[in-house]
């Protein structure tokens, strides 16, 4: 019968696997479409109604391409649209906050350390800043449409610069990342499900009753659009950023957050300017990189330690197990000198993923992913490098399925 452990890893897989390919599908529209929008060019003689087009070599052919601001006088015979891809990445997206960070809230959701709540209210603290965020968003939007854009943006970054030192209050480090960046995906999904969408479909109607559309729909949906683009970069780091704890784990992870944005709205501001034929905004380079040494800087700074961390009521049984002394030894001497506070493995500054095993309550609360990486598989340690045994390993996979069952 196979093990629900590795069922469940799998499955995590499987939708990161999905997620994955969405989002490439998603992302790499919203930037073509970007692209095409910046560099559309005008010229005498267009149809009417037509802003601009431009002409595109690919695959061995010519395209030819026209856009409209509004809508053409008749309604194509054929019409593509591009909202699948939002969507799937969204739910792919949730489904795997659902499987890896509600199922395990008291691994990789809560700290008692930094907010002490059970698994549902940690859940429902996650659902909330998701929801709320939007709204939030959506409210902004629609106060000053068309009023003070850049006044907007300013606004938009301050609200999130202080969601990055909230999460930090609320979640694990990883978590807060990770929530920060599932709130900017819910935005630009929700951009697409709630405004984009919905305001073409009313142009399309209003094509097929033979009426002149309204073009401040398309005016809305433009702004939008714009700030999804803007968004896609720095989303991407911190949904990836799982793997950096030099980013989330340290004690200045909410301004790291904060200026990765920074970054992110920078190089999109580069590639945006030489689509659309604006210059060459080399500057924007220069000032990422002086972020990324700061960032680099901020993650030197040692992270203040508020004590020991709590044994959660599932682990608990896996200290009470017979084995776990042996447990014990073998982590402490394969395992710890990475995962720890203090790593004393040499050029390891910071425990790997933020996962620290050198205390019961560590290696208790974090069983399921020793089990996992260093006792079903030898993923852990990399290469074999602390020259663990079979037996340890054995050792370990006994202990889980024992007691963690």
């Amino acid at each position: 019968m196979l093990d629900f452990a590795i069922f469940w890893d799998w499955l995590a897989f499987a939708v990161r696997w999905l997620h994955v390919i969405t989002g490439i599908a998603w992302i790499g529209s919203s930037f073509y479409f970007v692209a095409l929008d910046l560099g559309l060019r005008q010229r005498p003689g267009l149809p009417a109604g037509a802003f601009g087009e431009e002409w595109q070599v690919h695959g061995g052919g010519f395209y030819h391409i026209q856009k409209y601001l509004v809508a053409p006088a008749e309604m194509p015979e054929h019409l593509t649209w591009f909202k699948w891809e939002s969507y799937m990445t969204w739910l792919s997206g949730f489904a795997m906050l659902a499987i890896v960070y509600y199922a395990g809230a008291d691994l990789f959701l809560i700290d008692p350390n930094v907010l002490d709540v059970s698994v549902p209210v940690g859940i429902l603290i996650s659902l909330c800043c998701l929801a709320g965020g939007w709204i939030v968003y959506d409210l902004l939007c629609r106060w000053l449409i068309g009023k003070a854009d850049t006044g907007l943006m300013i606004l938009l970054y301050v609200i999130l610069v202080f969601m990055a030192w909230g999460m930090t209050h609320l979640f694990t480090g990883r978590a807060a990342f990770l929530h920060l960046g599932a709130i900017t995906a819910t935005i630009m999904s929700a951009n697409v499900f709630m405004v984009i969408i919905p305001n073409q479909k009313i142009v399309v109607a209003d094509l097929i009753a033979g009426r002149k559309p309204d073009p401040k729909y398309g005016k809305i949906a433009k702004q939008r659009s714009l700030h999804n683009n803007y968004l896609t970069l720095p989303v991407l780091f911190l949904m990836l950023s799982n793997h950096y704890p030099l980013a989330f784990g340290t004690e200045f992870n909410w301004i790291i957050a904060s200026l990765v944005f920074m970054m992110g709205v920078l190089i999109r501001h580069y590639f945006n300017s030489m689509h659309a034929r604006k210059g060459n905004p080399t500057w924007t380079w220069l000032a990422t990189a002086i972020l990324f040494v700061i960032i680099i800087w901020l993650s030197t700074v040692p992270k203040v330690l508020t004590g020991e961390p709590k044994v959660t009521a599932s682990a608990a049984p896996l200290i009470a197990s017979a084995e776990f002394s042996k447990v014990r030894d073998t982590v402490m001497g394969r395992c710890a000198m990475c995962h720890a506070a203090e790593p004393s493995w040499e050029g390891i500054y910071h425990a790997p993923k933020g996962v620290m095993l050198d205390t019961d309550a560590g290696i208790a609360n974090n069983a399921r992913e020793i089990y996992l990486q260093a006792g079903r598989s030898h993923a852990m340690p990399p290469a074999s490098v602390t020259q663990i045994s079979d037996q340890e390993r054995a050792l370990l996979v006994t202990w889980f399925e024992g007691a963690g069952k």
